[in-house]
């Protein structure tokens, strides 16, 4: 199979490594990629809306599987566009349809789809500039702490909890009066605050049938003993020790099931994803989130553990045969920590020259996934972001695959380099 992943993260770079490893994977290209994509497969310079582009490639390429990594094409319709094309009519497209991708690209779409479904979330409510005063007035008389959400996406910026009333109208004038994330916050949704652990669950799909592939505990924030500004994740740890067989059934009752059979009763085309965000309150699952492809930095952590082959798993999708798949996991425990650059999640500087990576000695069952690196005009590896690279590694307990990953991390450098010391710490 010629395969195509698009995307450019630590995300794709684990894909890549995943993916190359199938015995169905004649040739593996990346759009745009990385410097660590570039080890499992080939780089092309392509834009991830450039749907046109995309889909020459795709036929000059001869591609038989995209794998699409990022939510915006998904959430802008490129399953519709690349299936209407009748050259590629019979390519494996791991994406949901645009329709479908209204789980992630419209908060409003998916507390309605819960809603409809009876899947456990929290109240909400929904305001736009046409009913303004009707929100304040709400956000006023709402307990605290109080939850506002951008209706659409918004970078993984656009979720705020107010600790106080006068933050909530704050927050809620700037997204609505003030446009802060465009066209994203002319609706935005308020939810009670849930009080519990965030955990997240990935199913793979083919709308009807399902497969869970893995779950994982993300750190969102900067600082030690989560502490400081939210992130886009600062480390993973997977399997979670509470999210045994008992609490992942309630997910699969209460959550998965009636996500799936909504999916069918709604018509919504889906291949590909789904991203649980979940919120264990008190051994109750609830959804916080819907996202419709893999998370990241949970990819760099889930799929070290997944034992079965990624791309076989692509095509039982794809042919009716998801159900019948046998999902197997290492029995050992992983966990992912994210080196990031000085200043991030605030400003920080890219360009950065990465010293000693090529003489880093590690284990086998540990990984380096490049999630912001580049190849800079004098072919040094350079950081290109905030998030610069994630290390996964594999222990007999998650204190020991820390200590692993924070082992190689003394190895690496580049000028004002983080990362948190303490993932994992409340499972010590």
């Amino acid at each position: 199979m010629n395969i195509l992943l698009l995307g450019s993260g630590g995300r794709e770079n684990a894909l890549a490594w995943k993916m190359q490893q199938s015995h169905h994977c004649s040739q593996l290209f990346i759009a745009p990629g990385n410097p660590g994509t570039a080890a499992y497969g080939t780089n092309v310079a392509l834009t991830l809306l450039d749907f046109e582009a995309i889909k020459q490639f795709c036929i000059d390429n001869k591609i038989q599987l995209v794998m699409v990594g990022p939510e915006e094409p998904l959430v802008k319709g490129i399953y519709d566009f690349l299936k209407n094309t009748e050259e590629l009519k019979n390519m494996v497209i791991v994406a949901p349809s645009a329709a479908a991708s209204q789980l992630e690209g419209s908060k409003a779409f998916a507390k309605e789809f819960m809603q409809k479904n009876n899947i456990p979330t929290a109240a909400y409510a929904e305001f736009t500039i046409d009913n303004y005063e009707d929100g304040r007035t709400y956000l006023q008389q709402h307990s605290l702490p109080i939850v506002l959400k951008a209706d659409g996406l918004a970078a993984g910026k656009g979720v705020v909890i107010c600790e106080s009333h006068s933050q909530a109208l704050d927050v809620f004038e700037e997204m609505i009066v003030n446009k802060q994330f465009g066209n994203a916050s002319s609706k935005v949704v308020v939810e009670e605050f849930l009080q519990g652990i965030e955990v997240s669950v990935f199913v793979l799909t083919d709308g009807k049938d399902y497969q869970i592939i893995g779950h994982a505990k993300d750190y969102k924030r900067i600082g030690e003993g989560d502490t400081g500004l939210n992130t886009g994740g600062m480390g993973c740890v997977s399997p979670v020790p509470f999210m045994n067989d008992v609490f992942m059934q309630k997910v699969d009752e209460k959550i998965i099931k009636p996500t799936i059979q909504g999916l069918q009763n709604d018509h919504l085309i889906y291949n590909g994803f789904v991203f649980l965000g979940l919120m264990n309150c008190n051994g109750q699952p609830y959804v916080i989130e819907y996202n419709c492809r893999l998370g990241d930095p949970e990819t760099e952590v889930i799929l070290p553990r997944l034992e079965t082959d990624l791309v076989s798993l692509f095509a039982a999708m794809d042919n009716g045969t998801l159900i019948d798949a046998n999902i197997e996991y290492n029995e050992g425990f992983f966990t992912t920590v994210m080196a990031v650059s000085a200043g991030y999640p605030g400003d920080y500087k890219k360009n950065v020259l990465i010293s000693q990576l090529a003489n880093v000695s590690m284990e086998k069952t540990s990984f380096i996934f490049h999630a912001g690196t580049k190849i800079d005009a004098e072919n040094n590896l350079v950081t290109n972001g905030g998030r610069v690279m994630a290390i996964t590694s594999q222990g007999n307990s998650i204190k020991e695959s820390v200590e692993k990953g924070k082992q190689i991390l003394s190895q690496i450098n580049f000028e004002g380099m983080y990362f948190r010391s303490d993932i994992g710490y409340e499972f010590e």
